[in-house]
């Protein structure tokens, strides 16, 4: 647990206790197959860790990044491996919550409230998030016994077998093809993060860059937490709005300074999301047969969502968002491909500075006339 001076603001335990016993039951399936589906899905990363390397050429040949881990994990898996990096990426926030809590606006509120109600909130979250996320490179991912990371801070590659079998099944494409596709993506940001020695670290600083510049009220937080916990148990009222309908939550705890950060990275998110999805597509016509009819099936279930809790959920969490940085990032890397070839944009691998802005996003061509105007003048 975090725990400052005797005081608990999150007990982390027991979100993963509530997240575990809250989230959905995976997709029926016998010991067999679900053997069968780790294996395969064991077989078509590594296969992807080939493909990917070849198409985006951002390995040079005969060199061996630092190699990072596969894991193929259930929903609680998920569930707890995702807890870990939270409480190291969080520590800052919470410990700046910490300090307010005893003299500013609240604070006894906050105490009576305490660590064990937000565990509880930050589980019902999670339970949401277990059953919908089909594989995940956690960047920054502590190790344990249970989920072993690669070294010197590295990664680990989450594939959540349960989700994959229940999309599959759902969409009615073939199996096989899908969970190659699956893997194209998520190895993708593997061999960002593994081929790029920085970019972690600069992530990282960017973060916890936002989490310091954090001025909010504690009790705001737990507000939007719980508003978005109630929405799960149909606790909030039909029809009640207030001045913060409809942001999300990093929207809501912005200031000035965390709105410029905020902006470098949604860039980069937009970057690796649309790098991942343009890899994705441009690998998979040569391995994966049914490609065309995954991937309009995929964008359809992807833009509608589950319905109506869905949708507000996805608001107040900024999934819609992540969305938009699919869409967004892929037409980006799209068109710089197109402009300057696949070695013109690995040159946007080459420090922070050669980084896509938000705007540059939006605008491919100002990327690459900085960059390679600069570069050949």
């Amino acid at each position: 647990m975090t725990s400052i001076g005797g005081a608990e603001m999150v007990d982390w335990n027991l979100a993963v206790a509530t997240a575990t016993r809250l989230v959905r039951p995976g997709p029926d399936v016998s010991r067999d197959e679900a053997r069968a589906v780790v294996a395969e899905l064991r077989r078509h990363a590594k296969a992807a860790e080939e493909h990917v390397r070849a198409f985006t050429r951002m390995i040079p040949e005969g060199h061996e990044p630092e190699n990072t881990p596969v894991l193929v994990v259930d929903r609680a898996g998920w569930i707890k491996a995702n807890i870990a990096g939270f409480r190291e990426l969080l520590k800052p926030l919470l410990d700046k919550m910490q300090e307010r809590r005893g003299g500013g606006p609240g604070g006894a509120v906050l105490g009576a409230v305490g660590g064990k109600v937000t565990g509880v909130e930050v589980g019902m979250l999670l339970s949401f998030l277990a059953s919908r996320v089909l594989g995940q490179y956690e960047t920054f991912a502590p190790a344990s016994r249970e989920f072993p990371a690669g070294a010197n801070g590295g990664g680990r590659l989450l594939l959540v077998a349960p989700n994959i079998v229940h999309v599959e099944r759902e969409l009615e494409v073939d199996p096989h093809d899908f969970r190659l596709w699956v893997c194209l993506h998520e190895e993708t940001h593997r061999t960002q993060f593994t081929a790029v020695p920085w970019l972690r670290d600069h992530l990282e600083g960017e973060i916890q860059a936002f989490l310091g510049e954090t001025e909010v009220d504690p009790m705001t937080v737990l507000e939007r937490l719980r508003e978005a916990a109630q929405s799960l148990a149909g606790g909030r009222p039909e029809g009640e709005e207030g001045e913060d309908e409809g942001r999300s939550l990093v929207e809501i705890v912005q200031t000035p300074a965390q709105r410029e950060i905020l902006g470098r990275l949604t860039a980069v998110m937009s970057l690796l999301e649309g790098h991942a999805d343009f890899v994705m597509d441009g690998v998979g016509p040569d391995v994966v047969p049914s490609v065309a009819e995954i991937r309009e099936k995929f964008q359809q279930r992807r833009a509608k969502g589950a319905g109506r809790l869905d949708q507000a959920l996805r608001k107040l969490l900024g999934l819609d968002a992540k969305l938009r940085q699919y869409r967004d990032g892929e037409r980006f890397v799209r068109a710089v491909v197109e402009e300057v070839g696949m070695d013109g944009f690995n040159r946007i691998w080459t420090s922070p500075n050669t980084l896509p802005t938000k705007s540059e996003i939006a605008k491919p061509a100002d990327w690459v006339a900085r960059v390679h105007r600069k570069t050949e003048s």
